[in-house]
């Protein structure tokens, strides 16, 4: 594992500056407001199951839209982890991330997890390996095709994403291949836990000590496979999410397939345009579950 480049001298303010999205977004209540009335429109419209559990935790749920177009192969299954600092929101936010993939014929499951401080980061990445486990030993269930399951994530689900994409799921459990992931798209992911470790704001919940941040940082692994990684951030970010971005491209450029750019979109329209029909980065991500 490298080793972590000396620290640079935090400002006072640079965690509200750089990973404050709330203060950078005016309308963020007004934003979560809509996409939870709009999930919940989703919820009723598509057809699957909700609350499927994955593991024994409460917490260890996930959501499964099926596809509205029939096929007489099994569905692609695009994973989608959800974003909140890994201490906030739920997939019950997010359902309507689905809609324009399953019109598509891709299956979308929409994971939950425990939440921090309660639940540590390393508690949450293993949830994900549990929860990408199960649909894979459980696919043929499910009428998903298992040789293609991609991952996705925004915000801090672009990071359990990356995460995802450099486990070993063959060390996890015998019965799963290395190469379980077909592919993974990272939307305005956190993939250096470091200057995390220095943002009040956030690491009164996280507790992030020295010793947990590279274990805990995508950016200081390798990519487990040669499954191909799309990436995204939005261009009114600030310079921090910008750099995770680019600093991952950098580090996993063997697997970078394409880092897809958002002009004038913001942390939470970022997320808007993985989830619209005609966008780069939606067509990327139908790309990658079709491949």
């Amino acid at each position: 594992m490298p080793l972590l480049p000396p620290p640079p001298s935090y400002a006072p303010d640079f965690g509200n500056d750089q990973y404050n999205n709330g203060l950078r977004v005016s309308d963020q209540r007004g934003i979560l407001t809509r996409w939870q009335q709009d999930a919940a429109r989703a919820r009723r419209d598509l057809a699957g199951r909700t609350g499927i559990a994955y593991g024994d935790d409460p917490t260890e749920t996930l959501d499964l839209f099926m596809p509205t177009v029939t096929s007489r192969r099994a569905a692609p299954l695009l994973v989608f982890v959800h974003g909140g600092y890994w201490r906030s929101l739920s997939k019950d936010d997010f359902s309507w991330i689905a809609r324009p993939f399953v019109a598509r014929g891709i299956a979308v499951a929409i994971v939950d997890y425990g939440l921090a401080p309660r639940h540590p980061l390393e508690a949450i990445v293993r949830q994900h390996l549990r929860a990408i486990a199960f649909l894979w030993l459980n696919a043929a269930h499910f009428g998903i095709d298992r040789e293609r399951i991609v991952v996705s994530g925004h915000s801090a689900g672009g990071h359990l994403a990356a995460m995802m994409l450099a486990a070993r799921f063959d060390a996890y459990d015998p019965r799963l291949p290395r190469d379980l992931l077909a592919g993974g798209v990272a939307i305005s992911g956190l993939f250096d836990m470091e200057p995390l470790r220095h943002t009040p704001y956030l690491n009164g919940d996280l507790l992030l000590t020295l010793d947990r941040v590279a274990p805990l940082s995508p950016l200081y692994m390798t990519p487990a496979s040669t499954a191909p990684l799309v990436t995204a951030v939005g261009g009114d970010e600030s310079d921090e999410f910008k750099r995770h971005t680019r600093e991952l491209g950098i580090a996993w450029s063997s697997v970078l397939r394409e880092d897809v750019p958002l002009p004038g979109a913001n942390h939470f329209s970022a997320c808007e345009r993985f989830a619209e029909p005609g966008q780069r980065l939606f067509e990327a991500t139908v790309e990658l579950c079709a491949a």
